[in-house]
């Protein structure tokens, strides 16, 4: 099995279905209004890097860095397809977007996920994000918990 996690454009018709699976799933599992999805297009932007996991040229893993003004950065579209998890390709696409950030000079790393998620939780706490208030121009929910990680030198995991 070989496994390669590269930074490519959410263009592609497979990185799409990728985007499609997860944004279905999110909905099958939490209100859409609690649902801050971007699409392949939204994704598609400066603003935004994709990292995707291909496994033996599959895609089978993807994560986001989306960029904000004031030193922070955000965590999106994290997602394992359900024949490859387990395999710690999310915690791999977490650990490129965390060394990118840090490389660009961001402060902080934030996120939103659902109350209900655990594995996203389990993820996130285990690489440092500590939880807490509402981030960026996301609304308090009851279906979503946010998550920030310093990001520096100092704050090896």
């Amino acid at each position: 099995m070989t496994v390669a996690i590269s930074i490519e454009t959410p263009l592609q018709d497979d990185i799409r279905a990728l985007v499609g699976e997860l944004s279905d799933l999110l909905l099958s599992l939490t209100p859409a209004d609690a649902c801050h999805h971007l699409t392949a297009e939204q994704m598609a932007c400066e603003q935004t890097t994709v990292f995707v996991a291909r496994v033996d040229g599959e895609a089978a893993a993807c994560g986001a860095l989306h960029r904000h003004g004031d030193g922070i950065a955000e965590v999106k579209r994290m997602y394992t397809r359900p024949g490859f998890q387990g395999q710690g390709l999310g915690a791999r696409i977490l650990g490129q977007i965390i060394d990118l950030a840090r490389e660009e000079g961001f402060r902080e790393l934030v996120l939103e996920t659902g109350w209900n998620y655990e594995a996203a939780k389990h993820l996130y706490e285990r690489n440092g994000f500590a939880r807490c208030g509402a981030i960026l121009d996301y609304p308090a929910h009851a279906e979503s918990i946010f998550y920030s990680r310093p990001l520096s030198a100092e704050t090896e995991i």
